[in-house]
């Protein structure tokens, strides 16, 4: 489904907009049943893992993807095991090639939405993936800052094993915010060899079960990749990573971002990293 998109570039800022008119009118929720269920209108046939076109797009072209983590509207991404987690990570790496590999797709953004608090309208697990015809902003500065993992995270070091640290950043936007990466540099998860995804999936898998028990009941949050651009350029210092982050400070309390936050583009964390951290390696 072809959606008219109207990208549009503030003057003064350079901030992009995708205006979507178009996407007003889907709803917020399904009328009846789920669409990612088995026999759904989104999953008729049975499956493991899914990828399909989404049918309220953000952008035209067929670049915007839904990924179906499993048939079980009840799981999360915890509970699918290395096993499930690793059909997960294939999948991501093998529409990361697909989508890539095509001339009007400069960067491929795989991502989550977990929960109505961060706009999850479907509560079945799934991500979506959006291929961009340019570099985003963010990316392009973590690119050009040469962005690596810490090296010393010292009391923000959560989980270190198989080739991967999990650390909370020196400076998060968000209560919660955490980053995953592999120890040798990788520039994209298409790239990482079969013992390197089993091991990501194992380090999510934790990670993510820890997420929910740090607050009793289950975390709402935003994942994302951050991976080389696929514009033809080298992009030499590309270094494969996951981003997590929650707007929880406690249990359903949600830290909202203020006027000065957002005018100034600087950022008030109640939450002491180093305690973040400590909190989420008690749970391990």
């Amino acid at each position: 489904m072809d959606t008219p998109s109207d990208r549009r570039i503030d003057p003064f800022l350079g901030t992009i907009v995708h205006v979507v008119g178009t996407r007003q009118a889907r709803p917020n929720l399904p009328p009846t049943g789920c669409p990612f269920c088995v026999g759904g209108v989104e999953a008729p046939e049975p499956y493991d893992v899914k990828s399909f076109p989404n049918r309220w797009p953000a952008m035209p072209g067929d670049r915007c993807e839904v990924v179906l983590y499993a048939p079980d509207h009840d799981a999360t991404f915890a509970s699918l095991g290395v096993a499930g987690a690793r059909r997960v990570i294939d999948l991501w790496a093998d529409r990361t090639a697909a989508l890539g590999a095509r001339a009007d797709v400069d960067y491929v953004l795989v991502f989550e939405n977990r929960g109505p608090e961060v706009g999850a309208t479907i509560a079945h697990p799934h991500g979506q993936i959006y291929a961009y015809d340019h570099v985003p902003q963010r990316q392009t500065r973590l690119l050009e800052a040469k962005w690596a993992p810490d090296p010393a995270p010292g009391d923000r070091l959560v989980i270190a094993r198989d080739g991967w640290q999990v650390v909370v950043p020196f400076a998060g936007t968000y209560p919660v915010s955490l980053s995953i990466a592999p120890d040798e540099q990788v520039p994209d998860v298409a790239a990482l060899g079969g013992t390197a995804r089993d091991a990501l999936a194992g380090v999510m898998v934790d990670l993510l079960d820890r997420l929910d028990r740090l607050f009793g009941r289950p975390l709402p949050y935003m994942m994302w990749l951050n991976q080389r651009p696929t514009d033809g350029n080298e992009w030499p210092q590309a270094w494969f990573n996951m981003e997590i982050v929650s707007p929880w400070r406690n249990a359903g309390v949600p830290r909202y971002i203020a006027a000065a936050e957002v005018a100034c583009e600087e950022y008030f964390n109640p939450v002491i990293p180093e305690v973040l951290a400590e909190d989420l390696r008690a749970l391990g």
